[in-house]
């Protein structure tokens, strides 16, 4: 690093310029565009790019209100993570805990875009690098180098840098004990919470709540924001939500999305709703602290929160044919899923049939197999059911429970079991060839259905549905003319590596739900 922190804690200059200078080229950062960003207080520049400040020992987020400090006197960093490893520590008036996403997540090597994905999905809370090395199919030393390239600190100084900054959140706007926010940030014990804070901040975990004014939460509550780069488009997210809401598990209010949680054999509830600042505000009821990360993790996938809207629409917008729908819906999502066996489900459930059929077959499957609450609170909300497990639905005799047609009842089993017996092949962020190819090769699961379950469980975002006739009719308004299937994924080479947002203007475009289009036609062709 190009920093060194000395035996007291505080943090030197770089040894000489070129070390800084070649951080800053491997980074990719303009250190003199870097300051003029941070003099004008650039929101487009928050959580690009953080300063270290070396005379304070603090890295700030390119909005913060204190005073700039002189030019030589500060260094960049690509990600809080780096900023950290060179021994600096968060700010405490700009909180880099709330900032969006870094921009590691865009543009850089896929392999650690995923392992990113996996760190704050805790992936390294129980496992080690070597162990996260071999879910992404390379070695502990080759993912070092490629986050050192990209990131500028190494993967368990990304994960520690993680719980730092989540501890640091929940002791900010959360009543929770300190020994709740250790548990609930990912680390394994109170006395390693204290002491890597005391490190750190050269104070006990308490003081920073002292001077924060912590605001009060609802009894066995915990309510957190999730920060979003803008512009979000909630409207077209709560729309998509609401049409495949299933009954009993989820429930969409004119303004919030709640649903129900199971977790290592517990429940609880969520709800979501906007927040302020640009965040989205999340209330959280789990009995287990220690599985907030994991909870947040999915919810920032649920809603799509690492995306980078502006760069992606920059990208499609270089299409004629998509600028005006870009314009026209700036801040776009592809929504994720809770869990990905409940959404490869819904999918299987919706072929054929209207969404309508599909949601009310959904909440009858529910009912059938799923685990019934008693929670007053989730009763309340309209919740009443967890979905089934894969182990729960593969011992169920699907068909006899008269549902829906004896193939599909087969696919579903044939699901259940596969994923009973491979939790990992429905996890996110996996390559996309090989997931839809695995997918492709169970009874029930089209090219259609496989690429689908990629966009919206994996999570890939060049995930492309070339089957969905919805696409081609989408495309018919904006070229006059009907694109075969070969020509439209030829067409959508130049939206990669984005093709799964376009493929969600499209559908937007037609302004229905984004499966109606496929299931209208499929149920056309059926008739016919």
């Amino acid at each position: 690093m190009n920093l060194i922190p000395d035996t007291g804690g505080h943090v030197r200059k770089p040894r000489d310029a070129r070390s800084r200078n070649r951080y800053l080229a491997r980074m990719d950062l303009d250190p003199d565009a870097c300051y003029r960003a941070f003099g004008a207080r650039d929101a487009r520049f928050d959580g690009r790019v953080f300063v270290g400040v070396h005379t304070t020992g603090i890295y700030c987020r390119p909005i913060c209100p204190a005073r700039s400090a002189k030019r030589e006197n500060v260094s960049f960093y690509f990600s809080a993570a780096a900023a950290q490893a060179a021994g600096f520590r968060p700010c405490l008036r700009c909180r880099p805990e709330l900032s969006p996403d870094t921009a590691a997540w865009h543009g850089t090597a896929q392999t650690v875009a995923r392992a990113l994905a996996l760190i704050e999905a805790g992936a390294l809370d129980d496992g080690s690098v070597e162990d996260l090395a071999a879910r992404l199919g390379v070695g502990g030393r080759q993912l070092r180098r490629l986050f050192q390239q990209h990131v500028g600190a190494s993967p368990l100084a990304v994960a520690q840098t993680r719980r730092v900054l989540l501890a640091k959140q929940l002791i900010h706007d959360t009543s929770l004990t300190m020994t709740e926010v250790a548990l609930a940030s990912g680390f394994g014990s109170v006395r390693r919470f204290n002491e890597t804070f005391g490190q750190l901040f050269r104070r006990p975990p308490a003081a920073l709540r002292h001077s924060s004014g912590t605001a009060s939460s609802d009894a066995g509550a915990v309510t957190i924001r999730l920060p979003y780069r803008p512009p979000y488009d909630w409207d077209a997210i709560h729309a998509f939500l609401a049409a495949q809401a299933i009954p009993g598990v989820e429930a969409v209010a004119p303004d919030s999305y709640a649903r129900t949680i199971a977790l290592d054999g517990q429940c609880g509830t969520l709800v979501v709703a906007p927040g302020d600042d640009h965040t989205l505000r999340a209330i959280i009821r789990f009995p287990r602290m220690a599985a907030l990360p994991r909870i947040i993790a999915r919810l920032r996938s649920v809603f799509d929160l690492p995306a980078d809207p502006a760069r992606i629409d920059a990208h499609l917008a270089g299409d004629p044919a998509l600028a005006p729908l870009i314009a026209a819906r700036p801040g776009m999502r592809a929504p994720g899923a809770w869990d990905g066996f409940e959404l490869a489900v819904r999918t299987i459930l919706g072929q054929q049939i209207t969404v309508m059929a599909a949601t009310n077959l959904a909440g009858r499957l529910v009912e059938a197999v799923g685990v019934m609450i008693h929670d007053p609170v989730a009763r309340a909300l309209g919740l009443t059911h967890i979905f089934p497990t894969p182990h729960q639905l593969a011992a169920a005799d699907i068909v006899c429970l008269d549902l829906m047609p004896g193939t599909r009842a087969t696919a579903l089993s044939s699901l259940a079991t596969a994923v009973a017996v491979d939790p990992a092949l429905l996890g996110p962020y996996r390559d996309l060839e090989g997931a839809v190819s695995q997918l492709r090769s169970l009874p029930g699961i089209d090219d259609w259905t496989a690429q689908y379950i990629a966009l919206r469980a994996l999570r890939e975002p060049d995930a492309f549905p070339i089957a969905d006739i919805g696409l081609q009719r989408a495309m018919t308004g904006l070229l006059d003319r009907c694109p075969t299937s070969a020509e439209l994924l030829a067409r959508a080479e130049c939206w990669r590596p984005w093709r799964a947002y376009a493929a969600m203007h499209l559908w937007a475009s037609l302004g229905m739900p984004v499966r109606s289009v496929y299931q209208q036609d499929q149920e056309e062709r059926r008739v016919a």
